[in-house]
């Protein structure tokens, strides 16, 4: 194919409306199905991106490791979202999830096991369960009736009365009538009646539940509601260990999550609500994304199906690579899960404290070789150690969700196409050349074009159709995703 690179030339209004009239029209001397025809009118389905609630009444699941908080945090849901295993210490982070119970909206908190006398990991851990009961309307302590009373269950209950929050006990693991006198030894904590439940088995959770409803303000004295349209949906995405977590504390100025350096610390997706540059952003810290899937077992595999509907979710992802290391298959594979997933996309190499002169210039060859299908992501050195350079982050998701939510009118995007294909046509394939009949932008976020031809259009074809577009329109930090509808004329 022969690319002139031509500039398109402009046209006055009047000149551009009369061409896509003239292309519309004579599609009607072709096959059209009723998709084809919804799709032409503007009528397609477009499903936007969900924004997440917040201002909701806050109950906080604490308790020490493997008493069944995530099993309840699911119960409670009405779903399987928070990771379950059966070995202590799966859940790391402090994690919410919407919920509803007798016609009542608010926001449960899954936390990590809360132990005594640890260090660590296990001691950050039992920080953020503590601080998941600062930001709480009121608690569930859940306790393990198989085990009894333990010494970390007393400190526990010791730890809560200081914080002067309402609390419900859940006596878990009451599996029959026969186990439920168990949970009246619980009565010698002074912290109430003991609720008798089994979250595995649903057993006993809806006079749970009807007990929290209770205690639970209709409003929080917590939470904020967010402001009028909701902030945007950023997702940290990328390897284990090139340092989400430790950017979404330095952004948010706290150890909102775990930090270690073990590598997969982050299991759950994290949301934290954060002011950059006097705007509201939701940033979700999310489980690195290994080379095989299949692979993975347990809590991993669980927290890369979660990954994934966390950048589902979003807006625009960053994607964080190491910028002290070489860039790996792991790395471009989390890229292009993000741009399957029709996400605004920034490049983020981290830990540039660590990068010397000649690291810079081999990564810059490695970025060049490795990505040369998002070159038109923008591209952001920092360290999120230091916090260097992290204040340039919200210029690029600006740049990059404005490119997200492009469209084109579609008298110009055919002005467009048509001086194009005038200048470069489609190369013949057996003696046939197929032509563009008519272009439309069905929908942004991501931008998304229908493009009906008389064929099929190589794929090196569709590349520079792209390429121009972005050219001629911006794009800048989003996919583009091109359809074709290849129709044969009408038989008379």
């Amino acid at each position: 194919m022969i690319d002139n690179d031509l500039p398109i030339e402009p046209a006055d209004n009047d000149d551009i409306e009369a061409r896509a009239r003239a292309m519309r029209a004579s599609l009607d001397q072709f096959e059209l199905d009723d998709e084809d025809l919804a799709i032409l009118s503007g009528q397609a389905t477009i499903q936007d991106v969900d924004d997440i609630e917040a201002g909701l009444p806050v109950l906080a699941i604490v308790g020490r490791p493997n008493v069944g908080k995530s099993s309840l945090v699911n119960r409670i849901i009405g779903r399987r979202e928070a990771v379950v295993q059966d070995t202590p210490g799966v859940t790391r982070d402090r994690v919410s999830y919407p919920a509803e119970w007798a016609g009542r909206d608010f926001t449960v908190v899954d936390t990590g096991g809360w132990e005594i006398d640890v260090k660590g990991l296990d001691r950050s851990v039992a920080e953020q369960a503590e601080i998941a009961v600062d930001l709480a309307d009121a608690v569930i302590l859940v306790l393990d009736v198989s085990v009894g009373v333990t010494s970390s269950d007393e400190r526990i209950v010791s730890m809560l009365r200081t914080k002067g929050k309402p609390v419900i006990l859940a006596a878990n693991k009451v599996d029959s009538a026969q186990q439920e006198a168990d949970a009246s030894y619980l009565w010698s904590l002074g912290m109430g009646e003991p609720y008798p439940i089994s979250a595995l088995h649903g057993r006993g959770t809806g006079d749970l539940l009807d007990a929290v409803m209770q205690i639970l303000p209709t409003q929080s004295a917590i939470a904020q509601a967010l402001p009028a349209g909701g902030p945007r949906r950023v997702a940290l995405v990328g390897r284990p260990n090139v340092g989400k977590s430790s950017l979404l504390n330095s952004l948010a100025k706290s150890n909102r999550v775990v930090v270690n350096e073990l590598a997969g610390t982050t299991r759950d997706p994290v949301d934290e609500l954060i002011t950059l540059d006097g705007r509201e952003w939701w940033f979700v810290d999310t489980a690195g994304i290994r080379r095989k899937m299949h692979r993975t077992t347990g809590a991993d595999y669980y927290a890369s199906i979660r990954t994934q509907a966390a950048l589902e979710k979003a807006e625009v992802a960053l994607v964080l690579f190491d910028g002290s290391e070489k860039l790996t298959e792991q790395d471009v594979r989390v890229v292009q899960q993000a741009v399957d997933a029709g996400r605004a996309l920034v490049i983020v190499n981290n830990k540039w404290d660590l990068v010397d002169e000649e690291r810079q210039k081999e990564l810059r060859d490695e970025l060049e070789r490795e990505l040369v299908q998002v070159k038109w992501a923008p591209r952001i050195n920092l360290s999120a150690k230091t916090s260097w350079h992290t204040n340039r982050i919200v210029r690029a998701l600006d740049e990059a969700l404005e490119g997200w939510e492009t469209r084109i009118p579609t008298g110009q995007l055919n002005a467009f196409l048509g001086q194009l294909v005038a200048a470069n046509p489609h190369p013949l394939r057996g003696g046939k050349q197929p032509r563009i009949l008519f272009g439309t932008q069905v929908s942004n976020r991501p931008p998304r074009f229908v493009l009906f031809t008389t064929g099929f259009l190589d794929p090196g074809y569709r590349r520079f159709i792209e390429r121009r577009l972005r050219e001629e329109f911006g794009f800048s930090g989003s996919p583009i995703q091109i359809s074709v509808r290849a129709r044969e004329r009408r038989r008379k």
